[in-house]
């Protein structure tokens, strides 16, 4: 990065308001210093930097030239929205990204009037731009929507249903694509800037609605004629000829990060009359710091780092995280059967099946950001005689909940879910948590619906789905390392609907689905120490029941605890409802259910999460001994 000056600019800038007070041939300083102190915070807090640091001309024009928070800008996704919430009023805080009580790692309507949309999932802006535009048709109020979104973003079918509806928006709709993946290339130099500038004025607009209007008048023969040339000469010298089908006036591509060519195309585009628009933007991820831009990843993610040397702090050696167990058996079964393939949605190495890439690219498929066609593709290859692994992270899935239900339980075909990132997720916050996948899928028939306790049970469980071929199964498992737990050299075969009882008692019974497992053994062990004896058991299927075992587990203990990275609805509900079937709890059978709690938790360190979700050591304690007051003398009569 070049020396900046020595009077900084940004100290002056708390809103966009006070940015638009300064000189168009400040802003350059501004855009540096705004970079540096986006590489000082993420040095600081970790998380999303390269998308961030490509923004940041881009950043600093949208709210120079249009009327923020008046117009209404959208981040798709969100995680590039650093830069924004430092001239958006959040400067002060942005040391407290991603922790505990501090501003979220993407856009949060109660954080700011700066941010009118909240993201975190991919391909929304459009959508939600075009809302607020129309709103703002209908109302007759000034303000545009702008939609900012990435290419990869682009490759989701929500982007494009969005725009083949923008039509009726006409100017008030500004969709920016920021395109990162390609190199700034030739087109995208002086000669591209000035034609950008030349078809995005109000003269050129004006001059293309006239001949419009003209070619109405004329026989048809000559109008087609005439619009296939207008046509053809700006898809020859610009592209965008697919977004004007869709309705859209195409302008670009532009350098995204050369403020002198992008100050007077969205100028133009903010006067414009016609539209909608789209603005085409090539941007460098990583842009101005050595390190980011070095990377492979670009610095996508990152932990706390050195702002000098760009060295992230790297965790102490640990136990194999889950992501990468998994691909690790999925490898080892599919070495075994060819007609195991896997499938991810943008997220090969987040889903741990880079390794399975690298083993068998002829079965792996990496569908971009489709969650939807990714499920029914799986689903298309299952009822083919393939044996399909869908790894979607919890969160992800839940865009394709339609394509679960009717392309894959309703025609009972099996594809296997790896459901990565179940339960809470830590800095990420309530956008990516894994709350509500046991609700959603073991209210299907039919559905098989598995928790690994541990990493060991996860190559148990990848194992027994590879194996199952008499309908959809899924295995869900959280985000991080798994407790260190030795890893068997052969997988067993699980059979479905069984659990197991890990530890034995006599009065109480915790019955627990998946990592909590951890927790629940603690817990016994302080009810021990109080003379509370106690069976814990790991269920390991939320869906079919073991209902032997928890009939037994429910007749034979004075006290019986459900506990699950779930929300209300999940393992413990079947659990009630299976007992109240069954007349089990007439008999005074004190039943409780410990579950996530009915709220949106904000981002924090996961084991904090879990304490105030009520799902640790000490909740469960608190639980069995609340239950054993209830309707006696206390702790001592119960033991009585």
């Amino acid at each position: 990065m070049a020396d900046l000056p020595s009077t900084p600019l940004l100290d002056t800038v708390s809103t966009p308001d006070d940015l638009r007070k300064l000189r168009p041939d400040q802003l350059r300083q501004l855009a540096d210093e705004l970079r540096t102190e986006t590489i000082s915070a993420v040095g600081t807090t970790g998380g999303h930097l390269g998308s961030g640091l490509g923004v940041v001309e881009l950043t600093t024009a949208i709210h120079y030239v249009f009327d923020t928070p008046r117009d209404r800008l959208v981040w798709d996704v969100g995680h590039q929205c650093y830069p924004h919430k430092i001239l958006t009023g959040r400067r002060d805080r942005i040391r407290t990204l991603r922790q505990g009580g501090g501003l979220s790692g993407f856009t949060k309507r109660s954080e700011s009037e700066y941010d009118p949309f909240g993201a975190a999932h991919s391909s929304t802006s459009i959508s939600a731009a075009l809302g607020f535009a129309i709103a703002n048709k209908i109302a007759g109020t000034p303000g545009k929507g702008i939609a900012v979104i990435g290419d990869g973003a682009m490759s989701a079918g929500m982007a494009y249903e969005a725009m083949n509806n923008a039509a009726q928006a006409g100017n008030r709709l500004v969709v920016i694509l920021n395109d990162n993946d390609m190199s700034i290339a030739p087109p995208v130099g002086g000669l591209s800037a000035y034609l950008s500038r030349i078809v995005s004025s109000r003269e050129f607009l004006g001059f293309r609605d006239l001949a419009r209007k003209l070619a109405k008048r004329l026989p048809r023969p000559i109008a087609s004629g005439m619009r296939k040339t207008d046509e053809f000469a700006r898809g020859m010298t610009m592209g965008g000829t697919l977004f004007e089908e869709l309705g859209f006036y195409y302008v670009g591509p532009i350098d995204g990060h050369n403020l002198e060519h992008l100050i007077p195309v969205l100028e133009n585009v903010r006067d414009a009359e016609e539209g909608p628009i789209l603005v085409h933007v090539v941007t460098k991820k990583g842009k101005g710091y050595g390190p980011a831009e070095a990377a492979a990843d670009k610095y996508h993610g990152v932990q706390k780092f050195d702002v000098i040397s760009g060295v992230q702090t790297k965790a102490p050696p640990g136990p194999p995280q889950y992501q990468n167990v998994f691909g690790a058996q999925l490898v080892a079964e599919a070495a075994k059967d060819p007609r195991i393939c896997a499938i991810t949605a943008a997220m090969p190495s987040g889903t741990g099946l880079d390794a399975f890439a690298k083993a068998y690219p002829d079965r792996f498929f990496d569908v971009g950001i489709a969650e939807q066609h990714g499920v029914t593709f799986a689903a298309g290859l299952a009822a083919q005689g393939m044996r399909p692994f869908c790894a979607i992270y919890s969160t992800f899935l839940q865009r394709a909940y339609d394509q679960v239900v009717h392309d894959v339980a309703i025609q009972n075909l099996p594809v296997r879910f790896a459901i990565d990132r179940a339960g809470l997720v830590g800095a990420d916050g309530a956008t990516h948590a894994g709350s509500f996948d046991v609700t959603y899928l073991a209210t299907l028939p039919n559905f098989v619906v598995m928790a690994a306790a541990d990493e060991a049970e996860l190559v148990h469980m990848t194992h027994t789905a590879a194996q199952y071929d008499t309908g959809p199964i899924a295995v869900r498992y959280p985000r991080g390392n798994g407790t260190g737990v030795a890893l068997p050299e052969t997988p067993q075969l699980l059979e479905i609907g069984k659990g197991r009882v890990v530890r034995e008692g006599k009065k109480i019974a915790i019955l627990s689905l998946g990592t909590r497992l951890e927790e629940a053994l603690k817990a016994a062990e302080v009810l021990e120490a109080k003379g509370l004896s106690t069976t814990v058991a790991d269920l390991r299927f939320a869906k079919p029941l073991d209902v032997d075992l928890i009939r037994k587990l429910l007749t034979t203990h004075e006290v019986a605890v459900t506990i699950e990275e779930n929300s209300v609805g999940g393992f413990g509900a079947h659990v009630l409802t299976m007992a109240s079937d069954e007349g089990l709890i007439d008999g005074g059978l004190k039943l409780r259910t410990l579950r996530l709690p009915d709220v949106y938790q904000d981002q924090d360190k996961p084991e904090v999460q879990y304490a105030e979700a009520g799902l640790d050591a000490t909740a469960l304690v608190d639980t069995v001994l609340k239950a054993l007051r209830h309707n006696s003398g206390g702790v001592a009569e119960a033991r009585a």
